[in-house]
């Protein structure tokens, strides 16, 4: 695998991880969420940066082995671009839904090679 490929799947673990960090210290609820501005902005900031990494892969590696590469590539986009209408709502999701998966294609890329 491409170091630099390596590199930004390690930046992507990294921020699923201070995400993983940050549901940890709050009870895991939509509405906590929602009503602590710190916490949003920590989870959104994280989003963008797994976005922009996974923008950065598929600009070496267009194939690379994970579900929705170009989904969050544009997540990215929404969260920096859209900002003032940003669903709150689609980024809790993606975060309870989206990202164990992709912590879980992560650490497989990263231990495969």
């Amino acid at each position: 695998m491409d170091r630099t490929v390596k590199k930004y799947l390690s930046d992507i673990y990294s921020a699923i991880d201070e995400i993983e960090l940050f549901l940890s210290q709050r009870p895991c609820q939509y509405q906590v969420y929602l009503n602590d501005l710190m916490f949003k902005r920590a989870i959104e900031r994280n989003v963008g940066i797994i976005g922009e990494a996974m923008s950065k892969i598929l600009q070496i590696d267009n194939e690379i082995p994970i579900t929705n590469a170009k989904n969050i590539k544009g997540t990215r986009n929404y969260v920096i671009h859209a900002y003032d209408t940003l669903e709150p709502h689609i980024i809790w999701n993606i975060v309870i839904n989206d990202i164990p998966k992709l912590k879980e294609e992560v650490i497989a890329l990263l231990n495969d090679n």
